[in-house]
């Protein structure tokens, strides 16, 4: 993606979330500049993600096979080998209509997406195989509170202020219907360098040309920007 590409989503993204009502931290707005001048104070942000996160999953086309997130919260996966500290995440998403999530699964991460207004979140589910495959036996699921089963390949659509519980090895894939759609995700910690497996290969992360500079970091980012002299809890 080129950066000027990623600057036009995140402009539209930021009047998109602030026009459903829905308001994100400080450091949302933090530029390039503000990151270069922060401290160990900040050191949290940069070390669990947190932030803006733009991804076309090597498709070359946003539009079509892509996805705007941002995490507001999260802990290290190490958090829960030791049960301290955050052992949860939250991300909120904006998912335009037809454009596509592929179809992937998480082998640590239970989650629950919720439709948080626009469009219709439409999420097609299939069970993985033994051997990560696509499963044809059906899949049980929740859906605020109320357990079901589905068949492999059903296409669940949630409306606005409803949910699915999207336990571990589930392939799913999601989309907008109707309009442009607030998604949340609150989940267990999560692990967007080891824990994310695509049915087909794709690239989570985005390769990026730089044309201009960028408005706001994505947090694939911070390492060129963010520098503190020391981290929280080391020596200087």
């Amino acid at each position: 993606m080129r950066r000027s590409e990623i600057n036009t989503v995140l402009r539209q993204a930021s009047a998109f979330i602030q026009g459903m009502g829905f308001h994100l931290p400080p450091f949302a707005f933090w530029s390039p500049e503000d990151w270069t001048s922060r401290g160990p104070e900040a050191w949290g942000i940069a070390a669990n993600q947190l932030g803006w996160d733009i991804t076309d999953f090597g498709s070359g086309a946003f539009s079509s096979s892509g996805l705007l997130l941002f995490t507001l919260r999260n802990g290290h996966p190490v958090n829960w080998e030791t049960l301290e500290g955050k052992l949860y995440s939250e991300k909120i998403m904006v998912v335009r209509v037809d454009q596509v999530t592929p179809l992937h699964f998480h082998w640590n991460k239970t989650e629950d997406i919720i439709n948080r207004g626009g469009g219709k979140l439409a999420i097609r589910v299939y069970p993985a195989d033994e051997d990560d495959g696509l499963g044809t036996h059906d899949v049980a699921i929740t859906s605020d509170g109320i357990s079901r089963v589905v068949p492999a390949g059903d296409t669940i659509l949630l409306e606005p202020g409803q949910s699915i519980t999207m336990p571990t090895r589930v392939y799913h894939t999601f989309w907008a219907t109707e309009r442009d759609t607030l998604v949340g995700e609150v989940s267990m910690v999560n692990d967007d360098e080891r824990d994310n497996r695509f049915y087909e290969p794709a690239a989570r992360f985005p390769q990026i040309r730089e044309d201009e500079p960028p408005l706001y970091l994505l947090v694939g980012d911070y390492h060129r920007y963010y520098h503190p002299s020391h981290r929280v809890g080391e020596s200087a």
